[in-house]
């Protein structure tokens, strides 16, 4: 069995590492989601054309070898070099944007046409109809999806390891490497990304709440296998995203 000195000493950093790719990641797919979700309702052609070009590509692409290109081709194409996790950061940031921008899309083509008419009924501009209107409606229905998202990008989180990014993952590796012993290794990993998963969870239901109490919405009740439910909800809008890997 493994002593707790080699969790101190070999996890813990990689939990931290594990939790600030998270962070990151989750901070730049939330403005390309955003971003490429508002645009992908534009008026106009070209910007939809362009913002859903993005959503296709990033969709079709896989984020295991987008990190290796940037990791390893980019260098050598452009002549930029990214440190490890300012690889896996860009990589997963950009590809789970692309899958969060479905999301914000679909919430605002779900918002009643009423609500767009009153808009402009009132002299409201098409930005002020976005902010005042129609995020305000649409961010109640994003939030479970994007909760499921994330908890898909804490997991997606394990593929920096492979670009030497010392994750918990990779702490995991090495420790493997150097006791051989699998079994207690890979299950403590399986039950540390699972604490994270359930805490991240709990995090967004509180989140999820307020956003209903803003909009006079009742709060649903949460049960700990309420999240089944919700996944089924978030595959229907979004399309399963277990293919991002």
């Amino acid at each position: 069995m493994m002593s707790s000195e080699f969790f101190w000493e070999w996890f813990l950093p990689g939990i931290w590492i594990t939790i600030q790719v998270t962070l990151y990641s989750a901070a730049l797919a939330g403005v390309v989601a955003f971003a490429i979700g508002t645009l992908r309702t534009s008026r106009l052609w070209i910007v939809r054309f362009l913002s859903g070009a993005y959503f296709e590509i990033f969709r079709g692409t896989s984020a295991l070898v987008l990190m290796f290109w940037m990791a390893f081709a980019l260098p050598i194409m452009l002549r930029i070099q990214f440190v490890p996790m300012a690889a896996g950061v860009l990589a997963l940031g950009l590809t789970y944007g692309a899958y969060g921008s479905e999301i914000v899309r679909g919430a605002l083509a779900a918002v009643p046409p009423a609500q767009r008419e009153a808009g402009i009924a009132l002299n409201f501009s098409r930005s002020q109809r976005l902010w005042k209107i129609e995020l305000p409606q649409a961010w109640p229905e994003m939030v479970p999806p994007f909760n499921n998202l994330l908890i898909e990008l804490l997991k997606g989180t394990a593929l920096v390891s492979t670009i030497t990014v010392a994750d918990m993952t990779f702490a995991g590796g090495l420790l493997r490497l150097a006791k051989g012993d699998s079994a207690p290794i890979y299950t403590l990993l399986l039950v540390l990304y699972f604490i994270l998963a359930f805490l991240l969870t709990r995090g967004m239901r509180v989140v999820e709440r307020h956003a209903k109490r803003r909009v006079g919405q009742v709060p649903e009740k949460t049960g700990f296998f309420s999240g089944l439910r919700e996944k089924s909800a978030t595959d229907a809008l979004t399309g399963s995203t277990g293919g991002v890997k």
